[in-house]
């Protein structure tokens, strides 16, 4: 009898990450579901094949010790990174205490995971790293110019990991999802302020957080099938934009260019 496939993921108490680790389960994969307080958790761990561990994606030491005991348990196929969340607000505002914070948890944490499970899989000769960015890692928006260089980030450092990887049979995708309908804006998000930037972060938000571009977003299942299709492929394919809004700003970036897609933007959020 073959063993069941096997994933690891990070950020899975909400939202996609919680999407994510169901979906895997009902489809017979054995799930190592990492969060910061699994104590509070009290349905995940009682799907089936799912193992729920502690993990803080912003401590080293950690993550060496919670990827050392996964492993020993039995291997890993998958390292899904998923954990995150966004910082809003005027950059001239954010406390040096925000701005390391965010690049740690977004973009630090995931490649310190990474870093973690790549000597396994490339002894197997197998695996697959699959990070979530965002569409923000491949187009901007306004007052998010932290949350950006994250993911900008993480897109790049993902990309360029690929060359180096695939020799070893690894494959490292990024998943780039637009709006899903989670609490994402409110548990997930930070936020700075600045008087001289009220007026226009009032309009760009209002904007941005319009219920009519509900029926745009997604629903974190939705865009956790497109995250288990991108591990179950067997492509090369990096990069996998995931959601109609997310969709619909990248082909507007690709076809405006840099700076006429920053003009429609700025027309987008801050009106004419």
């Amino acid at each position: 009898m073959t063993a069941p496939r096997s994933v690891f993921l990070t950020g899975t108490s909400t939202g996609l990450g919680r999407a994510a680790v169901a979906l895997f389960s009902e489809r017979g994969w054995r799930v190592v579901a990492t969060m910061r307080a699994p104590e509070r958790e009290h349905e995940l761990g009682a799907l089936p094949g799912v193992v729920l561990k502690k993990l803080d994606v912003d401590d080293p030491d950690a993550i060496t010790a919670v990827v050392a005991e996964t492993l020993a348990e039995g291997p890993i196929d998958v390292l899904f990174n998923n954990a995150g969340y966004g910082l809003v607000g005027p950059f001239e505002a954010a406390s040096d205490e925000q701005i390391v914070h965010n690049l740690t948890t977004n973009l630090l944490g995931p490649m310190r995971v990474a870093q973690a499970f790549i000597p396994a899989f490339r002894e197997r000769g197998t695996g697959v790293i699959l990070t979530t960015t965002s569409i923000g890692g491949l187009v901007t928006m306004p007052f998010t110019s932290v949350y950006h260089a994250a993911k900008f980030g993480m897109e790049g450092w993902s990309e360029s990991l690929s060359y180096e990887l695939k020799p070893f049979g690894i494959r490292v995708k990024t998943l780039a999802p637009g709006g899903i309908r989670t609490d994402f804006s409110g548990r997930s998000l930070d936020r700075t302020h600045h008087e001289a930037y009220a007026e226009a972060l009032d309009t760009a938000a209002g904007r941005f957080l319009d219920p009519a571009r509900d029926a745009t977003r997604s629903s974190a299942e939705e865009i956790a099938k497109v995250a288990y299709d991108a591990v179950t492929d067997g492509t090369d394919r990096i990069t996998y934009i995931a959601g109609v809004d997310a969709q619909e700003y990248h082909r507007l970036r690709e076809r405006l260019g840099q700076s006429g897609y920053v003009a429609e933007a700025t027309r987008l959020f801050f009106g004419d």
